[in-house]
């Protein structure tokens, strides 16, 4: 698949991809590394990820990051419940074994000996990046939010994501069978670490330019007239301006194009924007910031 291939596979998906966006993709792919996406909240890392796993025919494994997340959310670990089932139900063959030993030191040495039966793949619980490298099927891993992990975890996943591999010290280490697509998406709110960094190619996502975002709500509701796509953009482009709490993303460009889709509005006035104003701006500060550019914009 060549980058002009990538690009237009994914404006077949629903998603408007640049030259940066689609020669990413492309090198992640034909060079098996991962990806690092950071940018602003919504502008589309985690789409990009969920349209190329439908795009590509590729499962979706998606680790949600979060502060405290360690290894037996994200890679392994065991199913302590079924082992200790197991061990209930063999109780009567655990106790005619042991019933053989000549002293305690010997009882312990035979019990050890049985161990590896209760940490084996039969007890194994796949969290998502063990998932992602023992499936069938080649797979796109989205790690979403990593900025919101710590470092500890970070330092987790450097072995996964530079050898895709996962060491665990009762099996060994178990290599993946596809090396999944891996995306890393972070939002900036704290800084990643060289180390991954190093791991990674890296690409930032930035608001689009224009033509762009309106090609972007042209694409998801072909019903909004040209003239009302630029119009709204045009005027979200200025509200991002504002600094604003929470300037409104593409993902917000997107539900205001469907709110005015529903409402059947052809074209934006202050009492437009006045009444919708809830889909674009999330904080009651913001909300008097945007209605005042709203008359001043439009009135």
């Amino acid at each position: 698949m060549t980058e002009r291939e990538v690009k237009d596979a994914l404006r077949k998906g629903g998603y408007i991809a640049d030259e940066a966006i689609a020669t990413a993709v492309f090198l992640a792919m034909r060079m098996e590394k991962p990806i690092l996406i950071e940018g602003p909240p919504g502008v589309g890392k985690t789409g990009l990820a969920k349209t190329l796993s439908r795009v590509l025919d590729f499962p979706l494994v998606r680790l949600q990051c979060y502060e405290g997340i360690d290894e037996g959310k994200a890679l392994y670990d065991w199913e302590y419940g079924k082992q200790l089932l197991y061990t209930q139900m063999l109780r009567t063959q655990l106790d005619n074994r042991l019933a053989e030993a000549t002293d305690l030191r010997d009882a312990i040495e035979q019990l050890a000996a049985e161990e590896s039966l209760f940490f084996s793949r039969n007890f194994l619980v796949q969290r998502p990046v063990l998932r992602s490298f023992l499936s069938e099927k080649r797979s796109v891993l989205l790690i979403d939010e990593i900025d919101r992990s710590d470092d500890e975890f970070e330092a987790l996943l450097l072995e996964c994501l530079s050898d895709f591999q996962v060491s665990i010290p009762e099996l060994g280490v178990i290599e993946a069978r596809q090396k999944p697509l891996a995306i890393l998406t972070s939002n900036g709110t704290r800084m990643i670490s060289d180390a991954l960094r190093r791991r990674c190619l890296y690409l930032y996502i930035d608001y689009p330019e224009l033509e762009r975002e309106v090609q972007i709500v042209r694409a998801r509701f072909p019903e909004i007239c040209d003239e009302l796509a630029r119009q709204m953009v045009g005027f979200l482009r200025k509200a991002r301006d504002l600094n604003l709490r929470k300037p409104p993303s593409v993902s917000e460009t997107l539900d205001w194009a469907e709110v005015l889709s529903i409402l059947q509005v052809t074209r934006l006035t202050p009492d437009v924007v006045a009444n919708t104003v809830g889909v674009i701006s999330k904080h009651q500060a913001d909300l008097r910031k945007v209605a005042e550019l709203a008359v001043a914009e439009l009135g």
